[in-house]
């Protein structure tokens, strides 16, 4: 398996913005640089991981990709916190509710909708799914709702004791699904099989990647750490100029959470919707939850150690119109996977509840 050229090029090309960039004030043209940079090492970064994660085999290609998602995003949310002057404490939290509405509703929305619009109605194993949702809920829930109810700290956010706690349950609960999911059960997360017409097939390009060779695994590890340095480093230059085009649009500060969750939920989205192309919604579903398991249960503990050690404001609680959405998203989608078959009617009504999210988002 050789390495695309992209994927060698863009690390190596934002370490030199990165350094072209570092210690001036990015606008205009520098600006527009910095940012083309930011996003091409976030995909190089992902690809690599996945590259490594092949080559290590499960379970620990799941866990590599996951850590790796997460230095991406953990960075990004450090990165803004510190050179940010206002909308801080509630930067994790909007990151995170962002990645939980994308990923549970745009994301498998547009996966189902594809899926359905090709094969009219696609099936999946009920087991693995609602292990995933019911996970996905409850560290939500635990993280991002109880903060707004809790009376021992005023307003939305935990005490030292409660942060600690939902961090620990956020971890635990992440672990045991990886184990799960890639040692115990792993046959409820493998592809029901499917039935399709040759021609059908010919018709779809197939998505999977050959298994790397040692030598292409260790390029893409080194390339992989470049990458992540890059994201890191490009994300504290061009925070500045984010919180003054943010400001200057007259947008709320949680548009910053949706633009960070977007742009780490980006390769894996194109990933789930190829496959739901392919009529292997197993494999979409696993995608999706997947990556906002991997969001939640790992950046939570992140950033609540993060938090603690740099004594740095957090709010994790949710707002009424927020608790709404997150209540409405865990229902539908318990509905959506109960039966093990979905149709482009609980696509779109997915769709639905992403377009008022990131309506909302702007227009609270």
């Amino acid at each position: 398996m050789s390495l695309p050229w992209w994927s060698v090029v863009s690390p190596v090309v934002a370490v030199v913005v990165l350094g072209l960039s570092y210690g001036r004030s990015a606008g205009g043209v520098l600006l527009a640089v910095v940012a083309i940079a930011l996003v091409a090492a976030v995909l190089a970064a992902v690809h690599h991981a996945e590259v490594v994660a092949l080559r290590v085999g499960e379970p620990f290609g799941t866990l590599i990709l996951a850590v790796a998602v997460t230095v991406i995003e953990v960075g990004l949310i450090l990165m803004l916190m510190t050179s940010s002057k206002v909308g801080v404490e509630t930067l994790a939290r909007d990151t995170v509710f962002s990645a939980f509405m994308i990923v549970c509703n745009g994301v498998v929305g547009l996966c189902l909708l594809v899926g359905a619009l090709r094969h009219h109605v696609v099936a999946f194993r009920v087991e693995g799914v609602s292990a995933a949702l019911a996970t996905l809920a409850a560290i939500a829930t635990l993280a991002l709702a109880l903060p707004t109810f809790t009376t021992s700290a005023p307003g939305p956010t935990f005490t030292t004791a409660q942060l600690i706690f939902a961090g620990v349950a956020a971890l635990t609960l992440y672990v045991v699904f990886v184990f799960v999911q890639t040692v115990r059960h792993r046959d409820y997360f493998l592809p029901l099989p499917t039935v399709a017409s040759e021609s059908e097939m010919d018709d779809i390009p197939e998505e999977h990647m050959a298994p790397p060779t040692g030598w292409a695994a260790l390029v893409g590890l080194g390339l992989l750490l470049l990458s992540l340095v890059a994201v890191v480093g490009l994300a504290k230059s061009a925070s500045p100029a984010i919180e003054r085009a943010v400001n200057a649009a007259g947008a709320p500060q949680s548009v910053v959470g949706v633009c960070i969750a977007l742009l780490v939920l980006l390769p894996e989205t194109g990933a789930a919707v190829r496959a739901a192309n392919r009529n292997r919604i197993q494999t979409s579903l696993n995608l999706a939850y997947g990556s906002a398991l991997a969001s939640i249960g790992l950046t939570i503990p992140a950033i609540a150690v993060a938090s603690l050690w740099m004594h740095q404001p957090l709010a994790l609680g949710l707002g009424a119109k927020d608790l709404v959405l997150l209540a409405l998203t865990i229902v539908v989608s318990t509905l959506t996977v109960t039966p093990g078959r979905s149709t482009l009617m609980q696509g779109s009504v997915h769709l639905a509840i992403c377009a008022a999210f990131g309506f909302l988002a702007f227009t609270p």
